[in-house]
């Protein structure tokens, strides 16, 4: 028997504000409620938003005796009383029922999402049986006296009550499809009418019937991981249910769909994120402590799906979430690989590369498709016949594999709607050569199934070989083909024809890796479906879209036509057609300007050896061509794509990059998220982040300076504790936390970054220790991974090493500099640095990164940024001001004509000395890195750290000068959140829907008795 109180304790004279509040400032509606169904009630009810507070036990006290004795009085279902005489002051509800888990966590959101404050709760569970008193009062402060509201509200705790309580109804959804018969859908509709039910009670026997039934364990003896295993699955069917609804509506709607097609997908831990997706997360984290976990402890059993490797991957994941998020009619398309890209190991301060064996205890989330099933070819030769008084090609394939689909719910927030992400998987085309096995040859037996899974094993093969080249272009054309099909089948399935195809689909390319799809498209149309190549062709530019992620030209993508012709030999004849056609066009319109229109061809000519230049192809296919910048479209327009810009303006835009602030804020700085809810008074900022400019005005309150320090250090604290856990190397919380973690990469200059860190530690050992008490202790962390075959890269992780080596042992540093490199950089690992950084290092040179989506969760969590005016940086400076940022180096209009007078640059003598205590060995290793020291100082420095390293050194000391005042760093990190409202991936997508891809919101109705669910971006 006890007593609730929210905080301290509520006397009788209770004001309003004293009393225990669970109502939400801004509700949200969802597609699962609290405890109850609806299918009794009038009004909608809303799930309690994130703000809320909750229950705490401070004392007991003793139910009314006569309340007692009526219970004996109450059915074996309970009973629900609700008047206004027995207290002055406030409404009473007596709700009596049998005691189970969660019941009253149920009661409160109902009083809660009815727009009532709760001012004093009794509960007694004494007997097998609860009753729960409380006093309740309306917005006025007083009793309910609305009687409607009243009769709601007891039909509401009557049905949370009731034994035969289910979840909300089903939409009953049009389903179109003719092959059922009217009797027989209706039939399976009352056998599935109604969502799970995502009370606690409920969430824990799902949970318990996982374990015993999907994964045979004993219910009492079961270890974290089939916990976790249990917890996901019991997560995922909640998942599956609004994916066959979403999926079903689509195919009932038929609206114009987008297939966004990448090489990675970098989606992070799933667990915590379907948990606030779908608004659950209360009850879940009750469901497994009554179990005896942690879901924190959970949470950390799931390992990050090895789908990517950089911000290619975490953007596409960011686009899904957008899209889900903004019921778009949308699917994701990629690979499941099998290891990932790899596994960093540091060894003796070297990376080492190891498998990354993500999906050794299976992956919950995937769905597996067996009878989802694509024949993809390989190899062999093209016959050409004749068909009716037509020339057919046909492809008479060396080798052909099987991709097989898995398929990965993607929820939205605040929505019904749950998209797709379907990966595929390479199997043999015979799972096993039984002729060769029993001739004797066991060895040729199990070739073919391991040649055909090599193509979904690894992301990004090693490709300084020919058969490296060989496996990356087989992985492209496979996921890419599987796809096509896909997409193609199903279709037809809807439509019948494929005459209404250009105006339904559209696909996005992310970046040149998928753009072989624009010959396996013309050939799937041609070949396969009997149209003529000019149709065809027309389909073609209609539906695909190119986003282009670099503005190096040596990292535009190239494929030898020798190898082309070799592995895909009727699309090495499409391309070539493509091209010749396309050359014709060239010609009439500049003449005979030879020089310009061999620039522009897609087969290119170098000392005689052919390439196909895919981004080309993947412009002349496209409808549109947009970078990923402001400054990144503007100089893709002006140097690597020029001739096709001035010959397509129309076709050139830019698409400035985003970040979900769901996963990349809300979900992964809870203190952040509880601060700027309670400062905004509202959780809507989630979907609509520009709401953050409210922040602004208490940017110099003092108070709320106070709050957000206090949130800062509490992330620092966790961010030092994890980096202590992965290296052993521990942190001051107090000192300022500096990080650079992103891909291995000279143009991202993490050498640089080494180079100030090497700078700072000689000055603090000159220094007297007068001198010293009056340094900012500096915790530098660096993190990303190197190509495997990228040595200056690896040499770079190496030195990083080595210098933390002999800093952080060094007696005379104490705190005032660590330096550490932390292994195997990943998403789950960058939710919990990003939320401690306070200094985030983008100092790419400028003109050299497309955009960066690091920056931007950076300053979403209120880190500062030192960096150049490069990327995103330049958008960012804009929509918070410079003054709010620490800007360095020279410009990207500067840039060409600094690499140009490089060799006659006079190296500034602290950047000379700098390298040479390198180069004597200060840190070990000189030999080793003699040739990426040359390549600064000797060589030409290509990405000009030597121009840049005296205004890097000026902008670091500003970053000391400014970070001992607290109060201008604190307005200036407040001022970075509150700014960051233009870098949503929800705005980035909305951009793409209606600029690009021309698609509207397709939002699933609302389970009935709920109000229609606001459809975000429509």
């Amino acid at each position: 028997m006890v007593h609730l109180l929210s905080g301290s304790s509520v006397t009788s004279s209770c004001a309003r504000n004293a009393c225990l509040t669970w109502k939400p400032r801004t509700p949200l509606t969802h597609r699962f409620g609290p405890l109850h169904s609806s299918r009794s009630s009038s009004v909608p009810y809303h799930r309690r938003a994130r703000t809320s507070h909750r229950l705490q036990i401070n004392a007991v006290a003793s139910v009314n005796k006569a309340d007692k004795a009526a219970s004996n009085d109450a059915t074996s279902t309970g009973s629900v009383q609700i008047d206004n005489k027995s207290d002055k002051k406030y409404s009473t509800v007596l709700v009596k029922a049998p005691h189970r888990s969660g019941l009253l966590t149920g009661l409160t959101e109902i009083l809660a999402s009815s727009g009532l404050d709760i001012c004093k709760a009794t509960v007694d569970n004494s007997d097998g049986t609860s009753i729960n008193k409380f006093l309740v009062c309306g917005s006025n402060g007083g009793k309910v006296e609305n009687a409607e509201q009243l009769t709601t509200l007891q039909h509401a705790l009557e049905s949370a009550i009731s034994p035969q309580s289910t979840g909300r109804l089903r939409p009953k959804l049009k389903n179109a499809d003719k092959s059922v018969a009217e009797d027989k859908k209706n039939f399976l509709y009352t056998l599935m009418d109604s969502y799970l039910t995502s009370d606690v009670r409920s969430i824990e026997q799902s949970i318990v019937n996982h374990l015993e039934y999907t994964l045979a364990r004993n219910r009492y003896k079961v270890s974290s991981q089939e916990a976790y295993s249990a917890t996901a699955l019991s997560l995922r069917d909640r998942l599956i249910e609004s994916w066959n609804d979403t999926q079903q509506h689509f195919k009932d709607t038929d609206p114009k769909r987008v297939y966004y097609m990448s090489m990675e997908f970098l989606m992070g831990r799933s667990l915590t994120n379907a948990l606030y997706n779908l608004g659950v997360d209360n009850e879940y984290t009750q469901a497994v402590t009554e179990l005896g976990y942690s879901l924190e402890n959970l949470a950390e059993q799931e390992r990050d799906a090895a789908l990517g490797n950089g911000g290619l991957g975490r953007l596409a994941a960011c686009f899904l979430d957008s899209m889900a998020t903004l019921n778009l009619p949308a699917w994701g398309y990629g690979i499941r690989y099998q290891y990932g890209m790899f596994r960093q190991t540091i060894h003796d301060g070297f990376q080492h590369e190891q498998p990354d064996y993500w999906l050794n205890f299976g992956n919950p989330w995937e769905i597996e498709r067996l009878n989802i099933a694509y024949t993809i070819k390989f190899y062999g030769h093209v016959s050409v016949q004749e068909e009716g008084g037509r020339q057919t090609f046909r492809w008479n394939p060396g080798e052909s594999v099987t991709a097989v689909a898995y398929d990965n719910p993607i929820p939205g927030f605040h929505t019904n709607n749950t998209i797709n992400l379907r990966l595929w998987a390479a199997k043999p085309d015979r799972e096993f050569d039984l002729e060769a096995f029993n001739t004797g040859d066991y060895v040729q037996a199990i070739l073919s199934k391991q040649r055909a899974e090599t193509l979904s094993s690894v992301l990004y093969p090693d490709d300084r070989t020919h058969e490296g080249k060989e496996l990356r272009l087989k992985q492209q054309y496979f996921f890419v083909s599987a796809t096509i099909q896909d997409v193609v089948r199903r279709f037809q399935e809807t439509h019948g024809s494929l005459d209404a195809f250009p105006e339904k689909v559209s696909f996005q390319l992310n970046d040149t890796h998928p753009t072989i799809g624009v010959p396996e498209l013309m050939r799937v149309l041609m070949d396969e479906h009997a149209i003529s190549w000019t149709k065809a062709w027309e389909f073609v530019t209609k539906v695909f879209a190119f986003t282009n992620h670099t503005v190096l030209p040596e990292a535009l993508e190239k494929w030898p036509v020798s190898l082309v012709e070799r592995l895909l030999p009727r699309h090495m004849q499409i391309i070539y057609d493509i091209n010749w056609r396309f050359l014709q066009d060239l010609r009439a319109r500049l003449g005979e300007d030879w020089e310009k229109i061999a620039r522009m061809s897609i087969i290119e000519e170098v000392n005689g050896e052919k390439f196909v230049r895919m981004a080309y192809l993947a412009i002349v296919a496209s409808h549109s061509v947009n970078g990923v910048a402001a400054i990144h479209s503007e100089i893709i327009k002006n140097t690597i794509f020029k001739d096709f810009a001035d010959f397509w303006p129309q076709r050139f835009q830019n698409k400035t990059n985003g970040v979900t602030p769901r996963r990349w804020l809300a979900f992964c700085n809870p203190p952040l998220r509880q601060l700027i809810s309670d400062t905004l008074g509202t959780d809507e900022w989630i979907n609509d982040l520009d709401l953050l400019q409210g922040l602004k005005a208490k940017a110099d309150d003092k108070e709320f300076q106070g709050k957000w320090q206090a949130m800062k250090l509490q992330a620092k604290q966790k961010a030092a504790k994890k980096v202590e856990e992965l290296t052993g190397v521990t942190l001051n919380p107090n000192a300022l936390m500096d990080v650079q973690v992103k891909r291995i990469h000279e143009y991202k200059r993490q050498l640089l970054n080494v180079l100030s860190i090497v700078h700072r530690y000689q000055q603090i050992k000159n220094m007297t220790p007068a001198e010293r008490k009056q340094v900012v202790p500096r915790a530098c962390v660096i993190g990303g991974k190197a190509a495997p075959g990228y040595v200056r890269a690896k040499k770079i992780i190496k030195m990083v090493n080595a210098v933390g080596t002999k800093v952080n042992s060094d007696p005379d540093m104490g705190d005032l500099l660590k330096v550490v490199f932390v292994p195997d950089y990943n998403v789950s690992l960058a939710e919990i640095l990003i939320p401690g950084t306070e200094l985030s290092q983008q100092i790419s040179t400028a003109g050299t990164e497309a955009s960066g989506t690091g920056n931007m969760k950076f300053m979403m969590n209120g880190s500062l940024i030192i960096g150049t005016m490069d990327g995103a940086n330049v958008e960012i400076a804009e929509e918070i001001g410079q003054e709010n940022m620490f800007i360095f180096g020279h410009s990207a209009e500067e840039v060409p004509q600094l690499r140009q007078q490089r060799h006659s640059l006079q190296l500034d003598p602290e950047f000379t000395a700098t390298v040479d205590l390198i180069k004597r060995g200060m840190f070990g290793y000189e030999d080793f890195f003699s040739d990426v020291l040359d390549s600064i100082t000797h060589g030409a420095d290509y990405y000009l750290l030597a121009n840049d390293f005296q205004s890097y050194i000026q902008a670091q000391a500003k970053v000391d000068e400014t970070y001992k005042d607290k109060a201008k760093w604190t307005k200036m990190s407040i001022m970075s959140t509150a700014g960051s409202g233009k870098f949503s991936s929800d705005r980035t997508i909305a951009e793409y829907a209606k600029d690009i891809w021309d698609v509207q919101a397709c939002v699933v109705p609302a389970p009935h008795g709920d109000p229609n669910l606001p459809a975000r971006g429509s």
